[in-house]
């Protein structure tokens, strides 16, 4: 669009030409020609300055929320390029807010599942403290209170240190350290920080995993994972059950087989059982849902994967897979 200093020169040009053309008797030819030239640029100014105006009332409509405007295709040249940068913004807007509309309902939903899963033994917590207020309490049944009162409680702090796990992998602010991890000292470690509780449980777990097989990633991370995978099957095998650890390596991969002998897993729970706050049919009242959801984070962002499914001698079986980086 031209501006007035523009127009001023454009005439003074004109005015020029008709003078020289008057002083050389062609008036009759130029007058008429510029006439046409000045009318036509007038015409063509006038229609850029309407789409102009309906390039504004467009962006409007973008600014009032309606993602969906389609800017009309112009063939001159500044306004090409114009309606394609506009373009290109409406269409990273739209992406931007259907992305905010998902976080939004995650958010909600995240919000009421964390609620949901802290207000059962919040409420165990405040019955058992209001059975400890009685006087006429046995010691027998005081220590036997004060033992469900503990369960309820690590259980809430169990729930609140994963949460905070995942909510920094959501917030991005994980760093994985990318260096030779050694899958029989994994199994080693998991073992000493599970013994008591597979004691309990009266489960075995055993691995025989040659020492050169290793991976390349966090071994504190995936120590997390691999707990929570154990802990997983520990749950479902009943006493007397056996866990196995399985690994082997190849040119492609490392792989990592955890397996037990217990329930299995419902043909219905298969898919759904890495999501956050899934809960099995067959899962005890002390899981929080979370758990295997951390496991499979904290191998895909080490450029890993991981399955279950039912293994044909019955129990649960789990893949992990750590693919090895390209040179």
């Amino acid at each position: 669009m031209k501006r007035n200093g523009e127009w001023i020169a454009e005439g003074v040009v004109f005015t020029a030409s008709i003078l020289a053309a008057w002083i050389s008797r062609a008036w009759w030819i130029v007058l008429p020609t510029g006439i046409l030239y000045m009318g036509i640029h007038a015409e063509g100014e006038y229609r850029r300055r309407k789409k102009i105006r309906e390039i504004y009332a467009q962006i409007d409509r973008v600014l009032r929320g309606d993602y969906t405007t389609a800017f009309e295709e112009y063939q001159e040249g500044d306004l090409s390029i114009l309606q394609n940068q506009l373009h290109k913004l409406v269409i990273r807007l739209n992406e931007q807010a259907v992305q905010l509309g998902q976080d939004k309902r995650y958010l909600m939903n995240a919000m009421a599942d964390i609620s949901h899963q802290l207000k059962t033994p919040l409420t165990s917590v405040n019955i058992i403290l209001s059975f400890l207020m009685e006087e006429k309490l046995t010691y027998e049944e005081r220590l036997h209170l004060s033992g469900k009162l503990s369960n309820a409680l690590s259980h809430v702090e169990e729930l609140i240190t994963t949460l905070l796990k995942l909510s920094k992998f959501d917030a991005g602010v994980v760093q994985f350290q990318n260096a030779p991890v050694s899958v029989k000292k994994l199994a080693d470690t998991v073992f000493e920080g599970m013994a008591v509780q597979l004691e309990l449980k009266e489960v075995l777990l055993t691995y025989d995993i040659a020492e050169n097989v290793s991976f390349t990633g966090d071994f504190q991370w995936t120590k997390e994972a691999l707990e929570n995978i154990v802990k997983n099957c520990m749950e479902h095998t009943p006493s007397g059950g056996q866990i196995q650890i399985e690994a082997q390596e190849n040119p492609i991969y490392t792989e990592i087989i955890v397996r037990d002998n217990g329930t299995g897993i419902q043909k219905e729970d298969l898919p759904h059982l890495f999501e956050r706050f899934y809960r099995g049919k067959g899962t005890e009242n002390t899981g929080v849902g979370i758990g295997l959801s951390l496991a499979a984070e904290i191998v895909r962002r080490q450029n890993g994967t991981i399955k279950v499914f039912n293994a044909k001698n019955g129990g649960a079986e789990f893949q992990i897979c750590f693919y090895k980086m390209l040179p």
